[in-house]
């Protein structure tokens, strides 16, 4: 097994293979591990931290710029640059590539670029969990689905792939390329496809798989799939009586004695090494909450919090983002993840987590970069659009700053755009205090009122004793008509009556609260009143 670093250049072309990735130039064979991952906008400044694997979305190989590109890449420290293959190597190119230091890696065609996103953030979040040397569970890297995926396939003398309850591919072994198209359409899509499980479970095979402990066999014969050609083996993965999910092994043959004890061994390997990514999982989950929780109070650890983030010293954009409608814990976990795996892709080292109810986000920028609060808002905007189909979001995005005072006001201001968008009818998803701010003193100003338990007064007291008694509708007119300043007309449309209707109204405004319209200062306090004291 290979003893490269776990979220090495090496390692990632190891195990997605040939069937996703090739090697143009360079060095993959590091002693450093990738850091994050990022995907390079021409039109953008980029925010690389260094040893980052940058993949080059939209970068024509034969345009002219790579050599550029990977020289500027070099400046940032970056491990690697990802092109659509195939890529022709110049001299030129290779030159850049050894100046440089950055390795030259080709997307094959048919891979997606969001496949192989979803991939390697998958091998990331496994280094993530902290895995020492000497934790390790049958002989392997705890937690290491790609290892353990290469180990059971050299078990079996067959390429295999973990999955989870849902179909989709946890991780995968090598050689592929020796199954058949429908293995590499699953591989390259990190899913089951549709058509193909959909038969599966006419066919009662998830229903035998998930009742019984031994293998099922699918033949591609009774399958009847056109992609399939190569007979599969699965075993589902259990813990207790819990199915974690199962492993599907591409492999002609009698499964006799050996190979079934064989597959029930790296069952139950399996299940272990899923069971410590879960509870790592949440472990990573749950340190990261406590941390961000740390620096947004402002307290005495909140210095060391924000180192333990690697934040220290940089500049911070805080956003705090929300869902309009009523939502569970578990809705808000989604939206953070949501939120963590979209803003990681443009800045890498950005920290997010769900903290009291809201989610947060603490985002580096570039100190010279002007604006960095547009950027973010921009950012924001593209999320809000991308999950808009399963998650009604909303975020507000703070001034940047550098030290915990500034984080803190930052928060506190996000807060308050936040709660206008929730509470204001607003109609934006995405917000600074400088587009709610008046919205935002008048929410406060009810918390004041109603913490002094204020009521209305004078004209509008009045009034709304007249309406109490008669039903007469002055104040919801009176309203109407101050909103439309004073478009006897659009206010008559907005409260579906006749214009004449909403005349004489306001003839007995004048007559029973007493209030002269023509009088802005009576004006002004109506409104108020109406705004603060009396919330329509």
């Amino acid at each position: 097994m290979s003893q490269r670093p776990r979220a090495s250049l090496g390692r990632v072309l190891d195990d997605l293979g040939s069937t996703l990735l090739e090697l143009v130039a360079g060095d993959v064979d590091q002693p450093e591990g990738i850091s994050a991952l990022a995907i390079f906008d021409p039109l953008d400044e980029p925010v690389l931290a260094p040893r980052s694997l940058v993949l080059g979305v939209g970068v024509d190989p034969a345009s002219g710029t790579l050599a550029p590109l990977l020289r500027a890449l070099g400046d940032h420290g970056t491990a690697g640059l990802v092109v659509r293959a195939p890529v022709a190597l110049t001299p030129e190119v290779r030159a850049a590539v050894q100046d440089s230091g950055v390795a030259l890696i080709g997307l094959r065609r048919g891979a997606t670029w969001a496949q192989l996103t979803a991939l390697i953030r998958a091998m990331l979040a496994e280094g993530d969990i902290g895995v020492t040397s000497h934790e390790s569970l049958g002989g392997l890297p705890s937690g290491d689905l790609f290892a353990v995926a290469n180990a059971v396939a050299a078990l079996l003398d067959a390429p295999i792939t973990i999955e989870d309850r849902s179909s989709r591919v946890l991780a995968f072994s090598g050689r592929q390329d020796e199954a058949d198209p429908s293995r590499v359409e699953t591989v390259i899509g990190r899913q089951v496809p549709e058509r193909y499980a959909a038969r599966l479970t006419e066919m009662g095979v998830f229903r035998d798989l998930y009742r019984h402990h031994a293998p099922v066999v699918v033949s591609p014969q009774n399958l009847g799939y056109d992609g399939m050609t190569v007979q599969r083996v699965a075993i589902a993965v259990r813990a207790g009586d819990e199915v974690l999910g199962s492993i599907w092994a591409a492999m002609d043959g009698e499964v006799d004695g050996e190979r079934t004890q064989a597959l029930l061994d790296a069952s139950k390997l399996v299940a272990l090494h899923l069971l410590r990514l879960r509870g790592g999982a949440d472990v990573q989950r749950r340190l990261r909450t406590d941390l961000i929780g740390t620096v947004l109070e402002g307290g005495a650890g909140a210095r060391d919090a924000l180192a333990r983030l690697g934040l220290s010293g940089r500049r911070l954009v805080i956003v705090s983002a929300g869902l309009l409608d009523d939502h569970a814990h578990a809705d808000l976990e989604r939206l953070a993840d949501a939120l963590s795996v979209h803003l990681s892709a443009t800045v890498p080292s950005s920290a997010v987590a769900a903290v009291g109810g809201t989610v947060y986000g603490l985002l580096p920028v570039v100190t010279a970069t002007a604006g960095p609060e547009q950027r973010v808002a921009r950012l924001a905007a593209d999320f809000v659009d991308r999950v808009d189909g399963n998650l009604h979001a909303i975020v507000a995005v703070a001034p940047a700053g550098s030290d915990i005072s500034a984080i803190v006001h930052g928060k506190a201001q996000a807060d308050r755009v936040l709660r206008v968008m929730r509470e204001g009818h607003t109609g934006l998803r995405v917000a600074r205090l400088d587009d709610v701010q008046t919205l935002a003193l008048v929410l406060e100003l009810r918390d004041l009122a109603a913490a002094r338990d204020e009521r209305p007064g004078g004209a509008i007291a009045r009034l709304m004793e007249y309406d109490e008694r008669n039903n007469a509708g002055l104040v919801e007119s009176l309203a109407a008509w101050l909103d439309a300043l004073g478009d006897v007309g659009k206010a008559a449309a907005a409260l579906f009556i006749h214009p004449n209707t909403l005349r004489y109204r306001l003839r007995r405004v004048v007559e029973v609260g007493e209030l002269d319209l023509n009088d802005p200062e009576q004006r002004f306090a109506a409104m108020l009143q109406l705004r603060i004291l009396a919330q329509r």
